[in-house]
C-alpha cells in the first residue's frame, strides 16, 4: 500500500502526515493526536502490561511502550505499515516505586493517598514505526508533579467519580484531579499521556511533517 502522506512540508522535504495509526484505547491519547490535525485510527492493543522486574519505572514505561507495539503490529500482520503507527505508555514513579493503573476503588484511594502531600514523576514513553524505515523509535519524557496534603474524604470523592480507575497513578491530571495538584515541573503533555512536542519532533526526524491547516 502506500503510504498515506501529501506533498512536502514548505521549506522541507518532509511529507505532510494525514493520518496515523493509534495502537491504545485511551481517549487522551486520541484527542492528543486529533489536536495536531491527524486523522486516528486507533488498533488498540491486547498487551496486558505484565510486571517486569529488574526495570525502574522509568524504563518499565520504555519497555511496555514497545511491546504494546509489537503487540499491535502482531494484529496488523499482512496489513503492511502504510501509516505511521504509535504506542504509548504512562507510569506513575513515586521514589522509585511504580504505580500502574489502580485493580479498584480501594487501590485507586491507596495511591492517592500515597501521593498526597508529596512530589512524584510521571514518565510517559512512545514507541512509533513508520513506512519505509525498518527500526522502531521509542522516545521518553518525564515530568515532576506534586500534590496537596489531601484529606482522606476528598480522596474518596475523587475516587467516587471513576475517573481514577484508567489511568496510571490513579488520576488523571486533564480532568477533576487537576484540583488536586499544587506544581508541575515539565511538559504538561506527557502526564496527559503523550508528550506532544517531543512526538512531533520524532515525525520531523523520521521525514513527516502535520498536516496543513485548514
Amino acid at each position: 500500500m502506500k503510504a498515506d502522506t501529501s506533498r512536502p512540508a514548505a521549506g522541507s522535504t518532509n511529507k505532510r502526515l494525514s493520518r496515523i495509526v493509534l495502537g491504545s484505547s485511551s481517549p487522551r491519547r486520541l484527542e492528543l493526536l486529533r489536536s495536531l490535525g491527524l486523522t486516528v485510527e486507533v488498533t488498540p492493543s491486547d498487551y496486558g502490561e505484565p510486571a517486569a522486574a529488574g526495570l525502574s519505572p522509568a524504563q518499565l514505561a520504555s519497555y511496555h511502550a514497545r511491546e504494546k507495539l509489537a503487540a499491535v503490529m502482531r494484529l496488523r500482520r499482512g496489513a503492511g505499515v502504510d501509516a505511521p503507527v504509535l504506542t504509548a505508555d504512562t507510569v506513575v514513579d513515586l521514589e522509585g516505586s511504580a504505580l500502574g493503573k489502580p485493580r479498584d476503588a480501594d487501590e485507586a484511594f491507596g495511591m492517592l493517598r500515597r501521593l498526597s502531600g508529596r512530589d512524584h514523576l510521571v514518565h510517559t514513553a512512545f514507541a512509533l514505526t513508520v513506512p519505509g524505515i525498518p527500526d522502531w523509535t521509542v522516545e521518553r519524557a518525564t515530568t515532576r508533579v506534586r500534590f496537596y496534603s489531601l484529606e482522606p474524604g476528598e480522596i474518596a470523592e475523587y475516587v467516587a467519580t471513576g475517573e481514577p480507575l484508567d489511568k496510571a497513578g490513579a488520576y488523571g491530571i486533564q480532568g477533576r484531579a487537576a484540583a488536586l495538584v499544587e506544581a508541575i515541573d515539565g511538559d504538561f503533555y506527557t502526564v496527559m499521556g503523550l508528550p506532544l512536542g517531543r512526538f512531533v519532533r520524532v515525525l520531523g526526524r523520521l521525514g513527516f511533517a502535520l498536516p496543513e491547516t485548514k
